[in-house]
């Protein structure tokens, strides 16, 4: 894993550097609208600190961060009605995930039946799955 870049896009966002279409601010998280949807509703959830990764939050930041952080995760998807219809929340850890953007942020995606988790033939059609080894 890399070290923390303080000019990532977020970063950037954070300081006010860079315009957002914010949906909900608190003292440690900031949740916005993806400048790129992949979904009717798709919207970013970031932590206030320097976190590469969920594994670097969760092993360095405090836990009233970490617990505001998925509260602010929650109040997003109940401001954006999304609660009853269903949302998925999606984060990628590194290279293999495909991480663009190395600063912990949550997808929150929603607003229309978003299909299966994995595409290109991960799951079999039948619904099966066994786990390697």
């Amino acid at each position: 894993m890399e070290n923390y870049n303080e000019n990532n896009i977020f970063a950037k966002i954070l300081r006010g550097e860079l315009p957002c279409q914010k949906v909900l601010e608190t003292k440690h998280a900031l949740a916005f609208h993806d400048i790129n949807p992949q979904a009717p509703v798709h919207v970013l959830v970031i932590p206030k600190g320097a976190y590469i990764s969920l594994d670097d939050f969760v092993s360095k930041a405090s836990n009233d961060q970490i617990v505001e952080f998925w509260r602010t995760v929650g109040e997003v998807a109940r401001l954006l009605n999304l609660t009853g219809s269903g949302f998925r929340v999606l984060s990628n850890h590194s290279a293999d995930a495909h991480q663009e953007v190395f600063h912990l942020h949550v997808h929150i995606l929603g607003g229309r039946p978003l299909g299966p988790m994995l595409v290109g033939g991960d799951i079999p059609p039948d619904g099966t799955w066994e786990p390697l080894g």
